[in-house]
């Protein structure tokens, strides 16, 4: 699996996970737009993700980059679904070939919630809101290096 440096440059579609252990929210980005929309969610049971729908996601969009949102606690230490998301992480790294990215989490379901939609989960738009905070994180970080 190539390691890719935080101020590499990646570019393409990356598709970004919320984690959970009955649903994971999917969302794909583009690296050039800094963008990224709520793609769908994946239904996971006793922990076990739905490989075969991933993998329909994966041949369909075809990524450069996999970033799995890690729940951390407010003060910044690891809380119950910490490891399952990093385990997680890796076996979508392992099955897919892609780089893997973590970006911390604290907050993104709420900050979903409070965009008022009308669905019962939300799953979608907080990996939104994780690959969004990812994409403009990686391109200034990408700023910051090239003008240094």
């Amino acid at each position: 699996m190539p390691k890719h440096k935080a101020t590499e440059r990646l570019s393409g579609v990356v598709i970004g996970f919320d984690f959970g252990l009955r649903r994971i929210g999917v969302a794909i980005g583009q690296t050039i737009t800094q963008t990224a929309s709520p793609e769908t969610i994946v239904k996971s049971k006793d922990g076990k993700p739905d490989w075969e729908h991933i993998s329909r996601l994966f041949e369909a969009w075809q990524p450069v980059a996999i970033v799995v949102g890690l729940p951390m606690r407010l003060d910044g230490s690891e809380q119950a679904l910490t490891q399952p998301a990093r385990k997680f992480g890796q076996r979508l790294s392992g099955r897919y070939h892609c780089p893997i990215f973590y970006m911390e989490e604290q907050l993104s379901s709420i900050a979903a919630e409070s965009r008022q939609l009308k669905q019962t989960h939300i799953d979608d738009h907080a990996a939104q809101i994780i690959l969004e905070n990812w994409l403009q994180a990686n391109a200034l970080t990408h700023a910051q290096t090239k003008v240094t």
